[in-house]
């Protein structure tokens, strides 16, 4: 049986995807509290297709672990979040040799982690909730492995979605040609790519709502936007940048380097788009 649609803790209907933003604007109830802005990193991962011995985000880059630079970009926002959450498995024990001074004052680590990354995100924001962070409160999820993410990016997701209905994630349009492939290695098609991005993050949502979807769509979600667009809604796309890539292979970490070098900051994330 169906579940019957129902209006959720924030007030948007899940089958209300083809509404218009203002419709969905009027929807959203008006919390009594100015909301707060959480970031949360699940860092569980074990980068096997980075064809490292470790985990890729504690490997070394221009002077830091991976992990470090990602971190240290929302570190340079100051107080602009009520709280930075890392969230590793309860077996990681090179986090402490990796990051000897996290957690700081306002920050969490989270040994919640979850066999995969849509597990890890939920177990964390459960975390965060215990923690004192409420429903309507926004969190920002982001990859340990995406550490080339600035603070200007930081900061135009959250004045894109803060007074938006759904939330958003930042993305990159697709430039290349994009070529489908048959079970035989060839050419089946080709895809236009003028409506097509590449999703990034961080990706932004309220707390409240993020939880409800990530425990509908289970573990098979690939990041948070997807789960929540089976809930029927719409998250907002934010431009990225080409340089917000998620270290994945083992090429990526040399170009990596020399993007945090040709900044001018070893080891440090800057301000850059």
């Amino acid at each position: 049986m169906q579940d019957t649609p129902r209006r959720s803790a924030w007030g948007v209907q899940p089958d209300s995807r083809m509404a218009a933003p203002s419709t969905l604007a009027g929807a959203a109830i008006a919390p009594m509290h100015h909301a707060r802005f959480f970031v949360l990193i699940p860092c569980a991962g074990s980068g096997s297709r980075a064809g490292t011995a470790e985990p890729k985000q504690y490997r070394h880059i221009a002077g830091r672990p991976v992990v470090r630079h990602t971190i240290d970009a929302f570190r340079s926002l100051g107080d602009r979040f009520a709280g930075i959450a890392l969230v590793v498995s309860p077996q990681d024990r090179a986090v402490e040799a990796a990051l000897p001074q996290f957690p700081a004052a306002g920050e969490h680590l989270l040994r919640v982690g979850g066999a995969t990354r849509a597990a890890s995100v939920r177990n964390g924001l459960h975390a965060l909730r215990e923690r004192g962070a409420r429903p309507d409160d926004w969190v920002l999820v982001h990859d340990a492995a995406r550490c080339l993410v600035t603070a200007t990016q930081i900061e135009s997701l959250i004045a894109a979605c803060e007074h938006d209905a759904v939330g958003g994630l930042l993305a990159h349009r697709v430039a290349d040609t994009l070529k489908v492939a048959s079970p035989e290695g060839r050419v089946s098609d080709t895809l236009t790519r003028a409506d097509k991005w590449l999703a990034q993050t961080p990706q932004m949502f309220r707390i409240g709502m993020l939880l409800d979807a990530l425990e509908r769509a289970g573990d098979a979600a690939t990041d948070e936007a997807v789960a929540i667009e089976q809930l029927g809604l719409a998250p907002l796309l934010v431009p990225g940048g080409a340089q917000n890539f998620k270290l994945t292979y083992a090429e990526d970490f040399a170009l990596a380097e020399a993007v945090l070098r040709g900044r001018g900051e070893a080891g440090a994330s800057g301000v850059q788009p």
